[in-house]
C-alpha cells in the first residue's frame, strides 16, 4: 500500500526537525525550573505513582504526533488508484445475430439464442479495448447498438434480446449490410463483422453476396457462422394467436456454400457450431486471430489522502485538551 502513496509537497518534512529542537528545550527547561532532591533511597516512595502522573508524561507525545499529522497533512498525501501500461488491441468490430424464430430451436441449451447471446456477451468482456456494435435481422434488419467501448450498455443490449422483435423470416443480405454501413467508416486499421445464423437467405431486399462485396470494398472482413445440429431439431413451427409458439421436429437447413462464400470473399472464415461448446470455440479462435496492437498509453488516477491526517491531528489535540483540562487538572 506504501508504494502507492506520493507527496505532492514533500519539502513539508522538513518541519519534524523542529521535534528534536523543541524536545531539547523543555528538557533544559524543566531542568532549570525543578531543583533536585538527593535521597539516599526511593523504598519508601517506590509503587507510589498514581495513574495520573503516568498520564502526565503521555501529553507532549500527543502533541507531538498531532504535530506530525499536520506535517504530513501539509505535504500532501496522494493515493495512486490504478497506474497501468496499456498494449491492447483496437480493432472495430459489429455482431450482427439471427433472431429469427428457429433461433428458439433446442438443439442448444436451453435454444439457439441464448446459447449465442451467452457467447457473444463473454466475447464482448474480452475485448476490452475494442469498439463493438450489434445489428440484429430476420425478416428486416436494424441497428440495435453503434460502435461502443461502453461495454456494459452493449451487453445490456444483448441480454434482451428476443425472437419475435422483428417480422420473422432469415434476412442475411439485410443484416450484413447493416452492419457494413455502421462500420464502413471507421478509421482503424482493422474492422470485422461476425455474422451468426442459423438458416437460409429468404427475405429482404438486399442479396447477402452484394453485402459482401460492399463489405469487400470498404476492407470490412466477414467471419459467418452457422448454428445448428445436423439432422433434425425441435424447432417453432407455427405461432398461436397469443404469441406462443408450436414446437416440432424440422430438418435443419444451413446455406454453409452462401455462408462460406461471403466470408471467402472479404477475407474472412466460415464456421460452423453444433454445440455450445464449439460455439465458444468459435468465438475464441476469433478472437485470437483479430489482434492488432495500438499505442501504449499510462493512465493514473490519484486520491487526496491529507484530509485522513487532519482529522488525526484534530482527534489528538482534542484528547491531550481533554486529559489536560478536565482529567488531569489541577487546582492552583
Amino acid at each position: 500500500m506504501f508504494s502507492n502513496i506520493i507527496f505532492l509537497h514533500p519539502w513539508f518534512f522538513l518541519l519534524l526537525l523542529l521535534l528534536p529542537a523543541v524536545a531539547w528545550y523543555r528538557y533544559r527547561r524543566r531542568q532549570l525550573h525543578y531543583t533536585s532532591l538527593k535521597m539516599p533511597t526511593l523504598e519508601a516512595v517506590r509503587g507510589m505513582r498514581s495513574w495520573k502522573g503516568a498520564l502526565q508524561h503521555t501529553l507532549p507525545f500527543l502533541r507531538a504526533l498531532a504535530f506530525v499529522s499536520l506535517v504530513f497533512a501539509l505535504a500532501r498525501p496522494q493515493l495512486t488508484l490504478k497506474e497501468e501500461t496499456i498494449t491492447a488491441e483496437g480493432i472495430d468490430i459489429f455482431l450482427a445475430l439471427d433472431l429469427s424464430s428457429s433461433m428458439l430451436a433446442q438443439d442448444f441449451k436451453p435454444d439457439r439464442l441464448e446459447a449465442s447471446k451467452k457467447v457473444a456477451i463473454e466475447f464482448v468482456g474480452k475485448r476490452q479495448y475494442d469498439r463493438i456494435g450489434l445489428a440484429v435481422f430476420a425478416g428486416e434488419a436494424f441497428t440495435q447498438c453503434p460502435l461502443t467501448t461502453d461495454h456494459r450498455v452493449l451487453i445490456d443490449f444483448i441480454e434482451n434480446l428476443r425472437c419475435g422483435m422483428l417480422e420473422d423470416g432469415t434476412a442475411i443480405g439485410m443484416g450484413l449490410a447493416t452492419a457494413v454501413n455502421r462500420i464502413k467508416d471507421s478509421q482503424v486499421k482493422s474492422k470485422v463483422i461476425i455474422l451468426l445464423t442459423d438458416g437460409v437467405n429468404n427475405s429482404g431486399y438486399i442479396k447477402p453476396l452484394t453485402a459482401a462485396e460492399i463489405a469487400k470494398e470498404f476492407g470490412v472482413k466477414v467471419y459467418t457462422i452457422g448454428v445448428g445440429q445436423e439432422g433434425e431439431a425441435l424447432t417453432p413451427i407455427s405461432r398461436r394467436s397469443d404469441g406462443r409458439y408450436v414446437f416440432g421436429l424440422a430438418r435443419v437447413e444451413i446455406d454453409e456454400e452462401l455462408l462460406r462464400q461471403i466470408a471467402g470473399l472479404t477475407g474472412g472464415k466460415y464456421f460452423r457450431a453444433t454445440t455450445a461448446r464449439s460455439l465458444e470455440a468459435i468465438y475464441d479462435e476469433i478472437d485470437r486471430l483479430e489482434k492488432t496492437e495500438i499505442e501504449v498509453t499510462t493512465v493514473k488516477r490519484y486520491s487526496e489522502e491529507f484530509y485522513r491526517f487532519v482529522w488525526v491531528a484534530v482527534l489528538l489535540l482534542a484528547l491531550e485538551l481533554l486529559l489536560r483540562y478536565a482529567v488531569l487538572r489541577t487546582l492552583p
